[in-house]
C-alpha cells in the first residue's frame, strides 16, 4: 500500500530514475529560497526544521509555517500547474539537511503513480493545518499570548515527552522566536523569564521544556 509509505522512501524512489538525489547542507538562517525565484525543485526536509514567511512591501517578514522532519515543501507550483516564482522565503530555522528532486521529475512520478498523489496530498494538508495554527498564533495582539500560543505549536509538531513534561527538541535563541512571532529579542527573553518564574517552563541548552501544556495553554484563554 502506498499510503503507508513515508515520504522519505517515496522520493528515494522519485530520485531513482536516474538522478541520483542531493542531499542539500544549509546552516541555520542560511536562505533555501527568495521569494520571487524560480520554482524548480520540489524539497523533502530529511533533519532540522525550516522556516516558512511571507514578505510584505513594507518589509514586514510572518512567518507562515514551521516545517519538521519528513515535510515535503516548494510543491505550490505542482498545484498552481504553471512554473510561478516562489510564494514564500524558505530558510534554514535550525541547521538542515534536505533532499531537493527537480520539479519536472516530480511531475511525472505523480502522472505515472496516481497514489503519489494522494502521499503528497497529505503532506500538504498538514503543512495547511500548521499555517492555519501560526495565522491563529500571529492574531493575539498580545505578545505574551502570542509566545504561548507558539510554544504549544512547538510542543505539537517538535515535542518529545520527558520527565518534566515536553521538552521542544528545537535548539532555539531567544532572536529565532521572536523572529518567528514578529517580536524583539527583548520582550521574548523577559516573557520567557516571566515562564520561567511561573514554573511553566524550564530551558536546558537552549531547548524548551513545557512542563504542563494544558496548563500553559490556559494561560491566556
Amino acid at each position: 500500500m502506498m499510503q503507508d509509505k513515508p515520504l522519505a522512501s517515496v522520493f528515494r524512489q522519485m530520485g531513482g530514475g536516474g538522478f541520483p538525489l542531493v542531499v542539500e547542507t544549509y546552516e541555520r538562517g542560511k536562505t533555501i529560497f527568495f521569494p520571487g525565484d524560480p520554482a524548480e525543485k520540489v524539497y523533502f526536509l530529511l533533519k532540522g526544521a525550516v522556516k516558512l514567511s511571507r514578505v510584505y512591501e513594507t518589509g514586514e517578514e510572518i512567518t507562515v509555517a514551521l516545517l519538521r522532519e519528513n515535510s515535503v515543501f516548494g510543491v505550490l507550483s505542482l498545484i498552481t500547474g504553471h512554473r510561478s516564482d516562489r510564494f514564500y522565503h524558505a530558510v534554514a530555522f535550525t541547521p538542515v539537511e534536505l533532499f531537493s528532486v527537480p520539479i519536472e521529475q516530480v511531475e511525472k512520478a505523480l502522472k505515472e503513480d496516481p497514489e503519489l498523489s494522494m502521499v503528497m496530498l497529505r503532506g500538504l494538508s498538514s503543512r495547511i493545518l500548521q499555517t492555519e495554527m501560526m495565522i491563529e498564533t500571529l492574531a493575539h495582539r498580545d505578545m505574551g499570548s502570542r509566545l504561548v500560543s507558539f510554544l504549544l505549536i512547538l510542543c505539537r509538531d517538535f515535542g518529545v515527552p520527558s520527565p518534566e513534561g515536553i521538552t521542544i527538541d528545537l535548539k532555539l535563541s531567544h532572536q529565532a522566536i521572536a523572529e518567528a512571532i514578529g517580536s524583539t529579542r527583548v520582550t521574548v527573553t523577559r516573557l520567557l523569564g516571566d515562564l520561567r518564574q511561573e514554573k511553566m517552563i524550564s530551558i536546558h541548552k537552549k531547548k524548551i521544556t513545557v512542563h504542563n501544556p494544558v496548563a500553559l495553554s490556559q494561560q491566556f484563554t
